[in-house]
């Protein structure tokens, strides 16, 4: 039997971890390791055709299946190419490991060709970035950073030069059970007491919920129930708190709608659940806030608080359902929710006057269509800019489908990428890329990727032929729009030049068709929807403060329109508020 090498070494620690699957792009130094995958079971080379698609695939399947997932570049500019989606992966809380092959060991620090140092770049995008310059160092350093990664929800970097992954691996290297899966914390005693107290002297209490509240959907429901809450979520929350929500009050910040921000403005206790939301001119500065987190470097670096919780959301909820004295006074949640239904009532109008007859066609409506025939499973993956507001907006949670976006690092280009992640990790579940034509066209090499793997994901590409949301960014500065225009493009002949179904869509009455039948493609296919960029009105509680800083568009103006079918679930609230 022939000695094992490091790259099989290293191979075989992956498995063990549960990785299925390596993305990148092949190169010298990064061929040991491909060649250890084409010769080991229960792990797959996906070939990509650029080194950013496989990060962003990477932190796509890490997010979908909760399991760890890995990524891979060649030398200097191949592993360079990864730190775009590594950043998102790691601000995502993704646990991603991503290998950035080396130059040969003995010519590390003479300026070799396409020398870079891999082990310092990455550390700002990574929990753990390390060079194994060793054998002996395997497996004890790849051990490491798989534990960074999965423990602390995030990226971990291995450095390793080719001529090192080609060495026998040393015969009695340390190997220890990895762990593969993240403990529940509850918080002390002492910290629940302080918050009961402070949960049973306030009159009017709101919660605040962001992508920490996954896996809390009841606890939270019974909470806000208990103590006559209206429940606000951010945009990472919007999935997992939105749907089947009788207290909901909509989403907060720029992209927002509905009483969020009244409901967080008027209580006298606000509790952030599970939420790192940075947008902090959105948030009150004159009453109490109490912040619940599983992460304890993310407590008050938003808000002045009066009490932060490190722990679980659920365990914390868990601990305050059975002790927080239930209130009995619900005028404060039905004055929210009034106003969450008559804010929705508002701005339904402009997408129910005959957006459906409207040339080019209105990209709520675009939404609000998809969002009605897509599947309820369905994993819809959205592009940074426009494409963010219409998730926000139309999109329907129901506890089944997931949304996932470049929703904290803000990057363009990541709808497609990710997509093609999230199809690699259940190739019968349906998986929508959002895209924006801007975002679409930088990785659009991609979508060869799409064909060649026979991946099914359907690509709705929102076709305005421009840069939608810098263009708001530049008006909003007083500057005229300059750069932000794209040659008009017919993508849909570019997918079927590629071998997947394309179909471009001019004519709202052709939209429906056209979904229905890329749905029933049963391959990759594209259906490419020429839209207006300029049905654009002013939301409310807009200032100059809260448009500083603003990393998605820092603009007073989005686009307006309908809410979807959340205007439904508003109405059906509103019914279930008791009358005097």
């Amino acid at each position: 039997m022939a000695k094992q090498s490091v790259s099989d070494q290293f191979v075989d620690i992956l498995v063990r971890a549960g990785v299925r699957r390596m993305y990148g792009v092949v190169g010298d130094s990064l061929n040991p390791i491909v060649d250890a995958i084409r010769r080991t079971d229960g792990i797959e080379w996906i070939q990509v055709r650029h080194e950013e698609t496989a990060a962003f695939a990477a932190g796509a399947e890490a997010q979908i299946t909760g399991r760890l997932a890995a990524c891979a570049g060649s030398c200097g500019p191949g592993n360079l190419h990864l730190i775009n989606g590594l950043y998102d992966a790691h601000r995502s809380m993704a646990p991603v490991l991503a290998l950035a092959s080396h130059i040969p060991s003995g010519e590390i620090g003479l300026g070799y060709f396409q020398e870079t140092h891999p082990d310092r770049l990455f550390t700002e995008c990574s929990h753990y970035s390390e060079l194994i310059s060793n054998p002996k160092q395997m497996p004890r350093v790849l051990q490491t950073a798989i534990q960074h990664a999965v423990g602390r929800s995030g990226v971990g970097v291995i450095s390793l030069p080719g001529d090192i992954a080609s060495l026998p691996a040393p015969d009695k290297s340390v190997e220890h059970a990895l762990v593969t899966a993240r403990p529940t914390v509850r918080p002390g005693d002492g910290e629940i007491e302080k918050l009961v107290r402070l949960i049973d002297e306030a009159d009017r209490v709101t919660l605040f919920c962001g992508s920490g509240t996954a896996g809390a959907h009841a606890e939270v429901m019974e909470f806000a129930g208990r103590v006559k809450a209206p429940v606000g979520h951010a945009l990472r929350g919007k999935e997992w708190i939105q749907y089947d929500n009788p207290y909901d009050v909509g989403m907060s910040g720029l992209l927002g709608y509905g009483a969020a921000y009244e409901a967080t403005h008027e209580c006298d206790l606000l509790i952030l659940l599970g939420t790192d939301f940075p947008y902090n001119a959105f948030l009150p500065d004159d009453v109490k806030i109490v912040q619940v987190d599983i992460r304890p470097e993310h407590l008050g670096r938003r808000s002045q608080l009066e009490l932060g919780v490190w722990g679980d959301v659920r365990e914390t909820l868990r601990a305050l359902n059975s002790r927080v004295r239930p209130k009995t006074d619900r005028r404060f949640l039905d004055r929210m929710l009034k106003k969450h239904a008559d804010a929705l009532e508002g701005v339904v109008k402009a997408y129910t006057r005959k957006v459906e007859k409207r040339t080019p066609i209105h990209p709520e409506y675009v939404a609000s269509v998809l969002d009605e025939l897509a599947d309820e499973k369905a994993v819809f993956t959205v592009d940074t800019g426009m494409c963010n507001v219409w998730a926000a907006r139309y999109l329907s949670p129901n506890g089944k489908r997931r949304i996932i976006g470049s929703f904290s690092h803000g990057s363009m280009a990541n709808a497609l990428p990710q997509a093609i992640g999230a199809q690699f990790a259940d190739r019968s579940r349906q998986v929508v890329s959002m895209s924006g034509d801007g975002g679409f066209s930088m990785l659009m090499g991609d979508f060869l990727t799409l064909v060649q793997y026979d991946l099914p994901v359907k690509v709705v590409l929102f076709n305005n032929s421009s840069l939608g949301m810098v263009e708001l960014e530049m008006l909003v500065s007083g500057l005229p729009s300059y750069g932000t225009t794209n040659r008009k493009t017919d993508f849909a002949a570019i997918a079927r030049a590629a071998g997947a179904f394309g179909i471009r869509v001019e004519k709202p009455k052709q939209l429906s068709s056209a979904l229905r039948d890329a749905f029933r493609h049963k391959g990759p296919a594209l259906v490419d929807v020429v839209t207006d960029p300029n049905a654009l009105s002013i939301p409310p509680k807009i200032s100059a403060e809260m448009v500083t800083g603003f990393a998605l568009s820092a603009s007073r103006i989005v686009l307006d329109g309908g809410v979807g079918r959340m205007i439904q679930m508003a109405r059906s609230n509103l019914r279930n508020v008791p009358r005097p």
